[in-house]
């Protein structure tokens, strides 16, 4: 794709994410974009929201568990970008009236990073040797692509159709947890909305950051110390709206909770 394309499409989407507002899906208007396009797209949009003073915090993988994938109907995972506006404490008041579109919130372990991960050949080992702590999260995505009529160009260039994110406030050594068997509880308005594991996100969260790393490493990108890596669903999508309560516990890991008005 011509790089003004890129810039074009980058800019529409930055426009959508400030303005509350949605596009026609990417894939609809540019039939040949690829994988590739769509995140340079993505790094324009990302680029815009640096210039507003905003700060990469971390990275963000999307459409990791089966139950995902056929939700949306995209059966591969996808990269985005985290940054310091996007978190929420938990506990704490997520404005969805206000700063997000068409928002779902799904459970799953956010990773703290203590040392870089650079593909190729980061292993599962490596990513539980690089990784400071654990903690329950919430992550809120939200789609800038009308009605969420996404493929897989789209939701990329859309910055993983990342919305904004929820963490505990405690976090465990990852040594200790067993993230192939952990369950999750998630509740909304005080009851039980869904259960899963650990072997939800491709067979293991240690899996899903191993890709990152991998992945992220073919375009020059590191994870790094500091990061916030969010590691992928364990949970079907759940829409919200003003005046929702969500809470999730994951076993070893710990609990959060949002309130959405």
């Amino acid at each position: 794709m011509e790089k003004e394309k890129i810039r074009q499409y980058g800019d529409e989407l930055y426009g959508s994410l400030r303005g509350r507002t949605m596009v026609a899906p990417l894939t609809e208007r540019e039939p040949s974009i690829t994988i590739d396009d769509a995140y340079q797209i993505s790094l324009r949009l990302l680029d815009r929201r640096l210039e507003d003073g905003e700060k990469v915090i971390g990275k963000k993988i999307g459409v990791t568990s089966k139950v995902v994938m056929n939700m949306l109907n995209v059966h591969r995972p996808d990269f985005g970008f985290l940054t310091d506006r996007m978190f929420v404490k938990t506990g704490a008041d997520l404005p969805v009236s206000t700063q997000m579109i068409q928002p779902r919130a799904e459970g799953e372990i956010a990773f703290k990073l203590k040392s870089a991960l650079r593909g190729p050949g980061v292993t599962e080992q490596a990513v539980i040797n690089a990784t400071e702590a654990v903690y329950p999260c919430f992550e809120v995505v939200d789609s800038r692509i009308r009605d969420w009529k996404i493929k897989i160009q789209d939701t990329i260039a859309d910055n993983a159709s990342c919305g904004m994110f929820v963490m505990g406030d405690k976090g465990v050594d990852p040594r200790t947890v067993d993230f192939v068997t952990c369950g999750i509880v998630v509740w909304k308005n005080g009851e039980v909305l869904s259960t899963g594991a650990g072997a939800a996100a491709l067979g293991s969260p240690l899996t899903c950051i191993a890709w990152l790393a991998n992945t992220l490493g073919e375009y020059g990108i590191t994870l790094d110390a500091g990061d916030i890596i969010l590691s992928g669903s364990l949970v079907p999508l759940e829409p919200v709206k003003a005046g929702d309560k969500m809470s999730l516990k994951i076993a070893g890991v710990g609990e959060a909770s949002v309130n959405f008005v």
